[in-house]
């Protein structure tokens, strides 16, 4: 049974699913598309053209669908479609897609997590099972790519891609790209190895993990260029997921990718 407390505002054209909660003072305009079994919090407010999967929460301060902080957006239809089981923290924010970007969407994941104060700019695409950790923005057409995290105070640069199970430091820099199931952080940001926590608790396996790390081995410590050391990856190391993850990533970026620390750094954890 769907409850909407009699102090919240919605719009007649809105449509709501079965056994949602809207809580008071909360605020869902027209063109808005509110899945089962979500729970939209006091004082929450999911603009026009937004589209919530099921059971997705709203927190309090959060604002779901306002226009994209893009001086190309002329004010044309575009949307913000959000995936099943997420949730939105207090005060986080997702803008509306910009047609000038070739998408006019702003897509979030199934089971993503985006804490208090995260900012999701305009056609961003943020995958399954991601968490942005307090106070990370992600500026305009950035590509987050499934289970990757991102630590707290994250500022990454607009068109910059996160690979897959990637595991970024608090309060880093993103201005490259980076590649998946790898761990970085540093100022300026920097690979420091892969993220074994993170890939052994999805269940990789030794050889898997070892094949990864061997492969970033070979394209950062073995003294060759990017390019050269993909080309050596391609005929060194038979073909698995990973290994085509890692190459067919590496070659489509555009911006380039972090550069590695050190081979005596180690990595603070602390």
């Amino acid at each position: 049974m769907t409850k909407i407390h009699p102090l919240a505002t919605v719009s007649p054209d809105a449509k709501i699913g079965e056994n949602v909660e809207i809580g008071p003072y909360a605020f869902v305009d027209a063109n808005v598309e509110i899945g089962d079994g979500c729970k939209i919090l006091a004082h929450a407010t999911i603009f026009e053209y937004v589209k919530l999967g099921k059971n997705c929460s709203v927190f309090p301060g959060a604002v779901v669908g306002a226009i994209p902080q893009d001086l190309k957006f002329d004010g044309e239809v575009t949307y913000v479609e959000v995936g099943d089981n997420v949730t939105i923290r207090e005060c986080a924010t997702i803008n509306r897609g910009t047609r000038a970007s070739g998408k006019g969407v702003t897509r979030i994941g199934n089971n993503t997590l985006l804490m208090s104060y995260v900012h999701v700019a305009h056609d961003c695409n943020v995958g399954n099972h991601c968490i942005l950790v307090s106070y990370t923005g992600i500026a305009g057409e950035t590509d987050v790519d499934d289970w990757a995290i991102l630590g707290g105070g994250t500022m990454v640069h607009q068109f910059s891609k996160i690979g897959c199970h990637a595991m970024v430091g608090g309060a880093s820099k993103v201005n490259k790209d980076i590649p998946p199931y790898v761990l970085c952080s540093r100022d300026p940001i920097r690979y420091v190895g892969i993220n074994l926590v993170g890939l052994r608790r999805r269940g990789f396996t030794s050889d898997q993990i070892r094949n990864i790390k061997d492969i970033y081995d070979t394209i950062y410590f073995q003294g060759m260029n990017v390019s050269d050391g993909i080309a050596r990856v391609v005929s060194g190391f038979p073909e698995s997921e990973e290994r085509d993850n890692i190459v067919n990533f590496i070659r489509a970026s555009k911006r380039g990718i972090i550069p590695a620390a050190s081979r005596g750094e180690k990595f603070e954890t602390d």
